[in-house]
């Protein structure tokens, strides 16, 4: 899915896709906070960008490939908590819930994702499904 670049970012930082999650997926540039990454990766799943999400999940814990299910449709993120992760720390957590529908069923992944920065690029290593 191609989101316009002025539109509302999937993250729901308040700022326009373009300013905020679009040039992680579309350039080099990477997400200076862990936070940062996660509501990157968030996005990348609204959007259908599976590059991007193996991109930037660590080699020692990431799949090979990666298939998106189309009818799965991302519709809110809220972040619960943070722990570290920030512009001087390697490694961070992140809680959150993601909020979708199936075939027009609600559902919600809630999640604490562990990150790690390496070679100044912060990666997803993995989480644990919270109740």
């Amino acid at each position: 899915m191609q989101l316009p670049l002025d539109s509302r970012c999937p993250c729901l930082s308040g700022e326009s896709y373009g300013g905020c999650c679009a040039p992680f997926h579309h350039t080099s540039a990477l997400a200076p906070t862990a936070e940062r990454l996660m509501r990157s990766r968030y996005s990348a799943f609204v959007v259908g960008d599976a590059a991007y999400l193996l991109r930037t999940w660590h080699p020692r814990t990431g799949p090979s490939t990666l298939e998106l299910d189309q009818a799965q449709q991302w519709r809110r993120l809220d972040i619960v908590s943070t722990t570290r992760g920030g512009l001087l720390d390697t490694e961070g957590s992140v809680e959150f819930r993601a909020f979708y529908r199936v075939d027009g069923a609600p559902g919600v992944q809630h999640e604490r994702s562990r990150f790690v920065r390496e070679a100044r690029a912060w990666l997803y290593v993995d989480g644990d499904v919270l109740s």
